[in-house]
């Protein structure tokens, strides 16, 4: 039985929500994207070019074209109530409501909930809604801090002392951005990311993944929205040890419970951003959906059918059966243009090569004329996929490599080299 499914967004994150989808026969895509993706409208019956936060629209074109579901990509519509929206509407959605995602679009409300439920792995904090509350509190802290926006932030707006700002630079930051943040203290470590299917009561967890934030090679330059990510075949992590894992699962699932005891049940994909300290996971944040480009990891990995997981989640009977991965490694490689991100260098030509055995993703990119153009963000991504890292990250990095034009990638990510770096790291700090 044909089910219509509609996929708001157009980034490479919602690009492999869709290929997977795909992957279902009877299956009918329909999409929402603010500028038109080329490898999402191949999979979709029909495409709304529109702000992914212009719910009206969005509301309208899902009751006309008939869609069963919703799944929704970015965080941007899930603040703007999309979900609250749609199912009004009748239309049942993958992506929590605007109250459930708070956990991602309101930093104090994450903290406060934490502390409110006991729940572990709440770093130390402190919310500020003055300039000079903040500047108070940061030239008094014993430590460094991490001065965040209370709002989104794309994954961009955090400044650390002692890595980006000093004691000055963080209360000018606190100023520049009105007071309104949450400072927490610095935590040292290796980050990770959990992912997890939620359907409001029951969580069903996904293969570890490592992102990488920083533009350039060996760590170093400006944070972006993410340069690339791999997993292992195992679905951990070598620096993460298995006691550490279940304590960040049961950090997920404490939140799930927590915010369903409170009446604002959460459902859709819920990402643990994880750092393994000394004393074992913290969290660094939640997001209320898929990462970018941690969901092209384990989506590519995902044997199970996307669409019945969508109808568990929908139907509030998820459990782990329903959802299987492949026991592969997997390396994803984001291409982006020169300059990324301060001054990306837009509507250059690119040329695809031979990208043999990887998985094409695109992002940030336009099409004219069959020809493929840099716009301001991340432009392709490629996935490799191998029975070992070594050999998921060769098939990633030829593919990347394949690319010519004004843009570049981090040929290090997913390599033997920088994963012992972060093992060492781990065994340094503990």
């Amino acid at each position: 039985m044909d089910m219509k499914v509609l996929v708001v967004g157009g980034g490479g994150r919602e690009h492999a929500i869709t290929r997977a989808l795909s992957c279902n026969s009877d299956m009918r895509i329909f999409s929402v994207m603010a500028r038109k993706n080329p490898g999402i409208a191949r999979f979709a019956e029909r495409v709304l070019l529109e702000k992914e936060t212009n719910i009206q629209k969005i509301l309208t074109f899902a009751t006309d074209c008939g869609v069963d579901a919703a799944v929704i990509g970015p965080e941007a519509p899930l603040e703007a109530g999309i979900v609250d929206h749609l199912e009004a509407a009748g239309i049942p959605c993958v992506g929590p409501t605007h109250a459930a995602a708070r956990l991602e679009t309101d930093k104090a409300f994450c903290r406060r909930l934490m502390k409110r439920h006991g729940i572990a792995g709440c770093p130390e904090y402190r919310v500020c809604h003055d300039p000079e509350e903040a500047r108070r509190f940061i030239e008094t802290y014993d430590g460094d801090l991490a001065v965040k926006p209370i709002g989104l932030t794309g994954g961009k707006g955090v400044r650390i002392m002692g890595e980006h700002v000093d004691v000055a630079g963080a209360v000018e930051y606190a100023r520049e951005i009105g007071g309104d943040v949450v400072l927490e203290e610095r935590l040292i470590g290796e980050e990770f990311t959990l992912q997890a299917f939620v359907d409001g009561e029951h969580l069903v967890p996904m293969p570890l993944v490592q992102d990488h934030k920083r533009a350039y090679e060996g760590d170093v330059g400006p944070n972006t929205g993410g340069m690339g990510s791999y997993s292992l075949p195992d679905h951990m992590l070598p620096f993460v040890a298995r006691s550490d894992y279940e304590k960040a699962l049961r950090i997920m699932e404490d939140t799930v419970a927590a915010m369903r005891d409170e009446g604002t049940p959460y459902r859709g994909i819920l990402y643990g951003q994880f750092m393994n300290t000394c004393d074992g996971p913290k969290v660094i944040e939640f997001n209320a959906r898929f990462g970018d480009p941690e969901a092209m990891n384990v989506l590519s990995l995902l044997e199970s059918d996307l669409a019945g997981i969508v109808r568990h989640i929908i139907e509030g009977d998820l459990s782990p059966s329903h959802v299987r991965f492949a026991h592969k490694a997997t390396v994803c490689k984001y291409l982006v243009p020169e300059g990324y991100p301060e001054a990306p260098e837009t509507h250059e030509p690119l040329t695809l090569g031979d990208y043999g055995d990887a998985l094409l993703y695109y992002a940030n990119v336009e099409e004219r004329d069959g020809t493929l153009y840099t716009l301001t963000s991340r432009t392709l991504a490629f996935v490799g996929r191998g029975e070992t890292l070594e050999e998921a990250e060769a098939i990633a990095e030829k593919a990347a490599s394949s690319v010519s034009g004004s843009v570049f990638h981090r040929r290090d990510i997913g390599t033997r080299k920088i994963l012992e770096k972060r093992c060492q790291h781990m065994k340094e700090i503990a």
